[in-house]
């Protein structure tokens, strides 16, 4: 599986060690209870766009742990 732009927060977080990335981008929606009812729905390009987190950056750190754990 590829992680891109349009992959949904939910399938994200269904990979080992996802959760960690991503909160070291410090992704907002981990904690807010609203995401966690619109997490099959929340793609990760908007994500970054709305909190200006660098998309380029998350994506390759989240596809080189991928591997990794592969």
């Amino acid at each position: 599986m590829k992680i891109t732009k349009d992959t949904t927060l939910a399938k994200v977080l269904e990979i080992k060690g996802a959760e960690e990335t991503l909160s070291k981008f410090q992704m907002p929606c981990l904690g807010c209870p609203m995401a966690q009812m619109e997490m099959d729905s929340l793609k990760l390009g908007d994500i970054c766009n709305m909190y200006g987190i660098d998309l380029d950056k998350l994506l390759k750190e989240l596809n080189e742990n991928i591997k990794v754990k592969k």
